[in-house]
């Protein structure tokens, strides 16, 4: 097949002209659709507390899981990227302007991640430094030290499994505070500065693993063990789930990387597609399952759109990619998993 040449102009301008037409048709169906998939979340929130004073078990582990997913890659995710600022009749708790702000963090966004830190890390150095060392989610780049290291195959893949258990804590929640904060890249000292317990860690601790299982103190002390389990279990689900559908959406040997910044739009629109992939879409099931995150590629070109329109625009993305010939990676989550646990561990390498 013969390649197309790039027209950038044209290229641009049909986003640009996709963009400007999404922004026009903002309305109360994307408002509808958040405040449902919000309730999703908030159900899956309470089953799983409602059964998890029964006994330690893996459905409310899961459904706790859920809804703390729902909480950060959907809700918090979207609405922190200003998703929700531009929909007419949005309540001004629905937009960043104060989601998650001050007092509202406990019931909007309680998670191991500081809002203002990941705004910082993710919005604005992830999305506009996209595959560049500049990027502090670059895998290729961060676990370099374990993909040259000496260590044998399987204790490399041990090393990714425990990041896939942990990571919310171990790297995302003292990475973005580093980045907040322009301190030196050094993880584990960030374990000994206070803002890290008091910003990140404590409140989640206080809440989620002391206040939460304590309120089942009337049932007994069985009733509140089993509780503090199931919140244990369902802090790992949590960190593989969010490690399988985030992780995954920049690594793998068939997309890019880059050695130098961007200089314009056109550059910009071309990295997000050739240096992201997407999952399976469709359905809002399905859609709720991977937070929104299997529309990667349409969510880096349009980062501050609504959940719900990528999905209607996810067509129209993959048509102009082909018509313009900039190559458009979707495939299933898991074999993305296994693409980026490759580049992990150093079987692979991403295009430069």
């Amino acid at each position: 097949m013969t390649a197309i040449a790039l027209d950038r102009d044209a290229f641009t301008a049909e986003l640009d002209a996709l963009k400007h037409t999404v922004r026009s048709r903002l309305g109360a169906d994307d408002l509808h659709h958040r405040t449902k998939i919000e309730r999703w979340g908030r159900l899956c929130s309470v089953l799983g507390y409602a059964t998890a004073w029964i006994a330690p078990n893996p459905l409310s582990a899961a459904l706790i899981s859920q809804g703390i997913f729902t909480r950060w890659a959907m809700i918090g995710h979207h609405t922190s990227h200003r998703g929700y600022d531009r929909v007419p009749g949005a309540a001004p708790e629905q937009t960043s302007l104060r989601f998650a702000k001050g007092w509202r963090r406990a019931v909007d966004w309680l998670d191991w991640i500081d809002p203002e830190a990941w705004h910082h890390e993710h919005d604005l150095l992830h999305h506009y430094r996209l595959g560049e060392t500049a990027d502090p989610d670059l895998v290729e780049h961060n676990l370099a030290w374990l993909r040259t290291s000496s260590l044998p195959r399987p204790a490399r893949l041990a090393v990714v499994a425990f990041f896939m258990l942990t990571w919310k804590w171990s790297y995302y929640a003292p990475n973005t505070l580093r980045a907040k904060l322009d301190l030196p890249h050094t993880l584990l000292g960030m374990f000994g500065r206070h803002e890290l317990w008091i910003r990140c860690l404590l409140p989640v601790l206080a809440i989620r693993f002391a206040l939460l299982p304590l309120l089942f103190a009337p049932l007994g002390a069985w009733a509140v063990l089993s509780v503090w389990l199931n919140t244990v279990l369902a802090e790992l689900i949590t960190n593989v789930h969010s490690f399988v559908v985030i992780v995954t959406n920049h690594a793998g040997e068939d997309l890019h990387r880059f050695d130098e910044p961007m200089h314009d739009k056109a550059e910009f629109y071309r990295r997000q597609v050739v240096g992201s992939t997407n999952f399976a879409t469709g359905g809002d099931l399905n859609d709720f399952l991977h937070g929104w995150l299997n529309y990667q590629i349409e969510h880096h070109l349009f980062p501050d759109l609504p959940m719900r329109q990528y999905a209607e625009i996810q067509p129209v993305v993959e048509q102009l990619c082909a018509k313009h010939g900039v190559p458009y990676v979707q495939e299933s989550v898991w074999v993305r998993l296994r693409k980026t646990i490759a580049i992990a561990v150093g079987d692979a390498s991403m295009i430069r």
